[in-house]
């Protein structure tokens, strides 16, 4: 059974289907067998729910085959701009897919990144909006570390900072990624940069495989103890998604069948409901992480599951969640030449 008649199981009717999204965080990629373009991302946001827009964020596709290593992934900016002028021609529906694109830049070259970041710029001078160096690294072998091969202790390192310096002067924000027990590094980072806007992906990394498994409970409370110095820090926002990812380990890939929208809200409301409590709405976005975490839920069950995690927020708070918050930090445009 491939993934698509395994997600095709559960079928669920689309929850409040006029409630406007925009879905901060997806990848498009064509590798070897795995393949995730317009069309594919499409079939998914056409399932029901009001997407709107979209925001891309790096995963290694289309990097330039010729010229400085420096410079390759400007093929990635290159690639996602051309995707997003397609959609942005209303021929492929009202969905502005990668209204912002999150590039990466190797944040380690120190001052010499700041041509790297102009040359973004220069390739998407309408919907670059900032950068994402991956950081997640751990000792344990059962950990796969982050795809741009962090070092250990990356972001308190000289070269990465003085990199990453160049961020909020360009006007840049910056997306996290790394694993839960990396968070004190981070929030050093974030004190250190309160001018760089900032965005947590996947609520910072909570595992759940190797040394972790089987440790739900006590994951979630070490968690909750290591977000907490960043409720003061106005500059670092959160994305509210990608915990369905097999590193998380609530093992949805390993079921029969996948799960419904209230199975994901029984095991995952926690994260959610803390961070929208501590942090705030305005402060936080819902994200899909697809296609990655199509490997353990289907785009439409997934959206439902949001949505009941929210049915306590006021109108307000749910529509900052669902649309503003990522609209506001990301200065998206959703008109049609946007």
């Amino acid at each position: 059974m491939n993934n698509s008649q395994w997600l095709d199981q559960i079928k669920e009717e689309t929850l409040e289907p006029e409630l406007p999204i925009c879905d901060p965080h997806h990848h498009l990629w064509d590798h070897p067998g795995s393949r995730y373009l317009l069309d594919e991302l499409q079939q998914d946001t056409g399932t029901g729910h009001n997407i709107c827009s979209t925001v891309f964020v790096e995963c290694s596709s289309m990097y330039r085959a010729q010229g400085p290593v420096s410079l390759a992934p400007i093929g990635e900016t290159e690639f996602v701009q051309g995707i997003a002028a397609m959609s942005a021609s209303g021929q492929y529906g009202s969905t502005r897919v990668a209204s912002g694109i999150v590039s990466f830049a190797d944040l380690s070259l120190g001052d010499d990144v700041k041509g790297v970041l102009e040359s973004h710029m220069a390739a998407s001078t309408n919907r670059f909006r900032g950068i994402r160096h991956a950081t997640g690294w751990h000792k344990s072998k059962a950990i796969r570390n982050s795809h741009s091969r962090p070092t250990e202790g990356l972001m308190s390192q000289e070269g990465f900072q003085q990199g990453f310096s160049h961020l909020a002067p360009l006007g840049l924000s910056f997306d996290a990624w790394f694993y839960h027990e990396q968070m004190p590094e981070f929030v050093a980072l974030a004190k250190a940069f309160p001018e760089t806007q900032i965005v947590l992906d996947h609520f910072g990394g909570p595992l759940g495989v190797g040394p972790y498994e089987n440790k739900a409970d006590e994951v979630l409370r070490q968690w909750r103890d290591l977000v907490e110095p960043l409720k003061n820090l106005g500059n670092v926002h959160f994305k509210l998604g990608g915990i369905n990812m097999k590193v998380n380990g609530f093992n949805w890939h390993k079921r029969p069948q996948p799960p419904s929208s209230d199975e994901l809200v029984d095991l995952t409301a926690p994260y959610y409901e803390h961070c929208i409590k501590i942090f705030g709405a305005q402060r936080c976005m819902f994200e899909s992480n697809f296609p990655v975490d199509k490997d353990s839920c289907s785009y439409q069950v997934l959206w439902n599951a949001f949505k009941k995690m929210s049915q306590t927020c006021t109108p307000n708070e749910r529509a900052a969640l669902f649309h503003d918050t990522a609209t506001r930090f990301y200065r998206l445009s959703e008109s049609n030449t946007g």
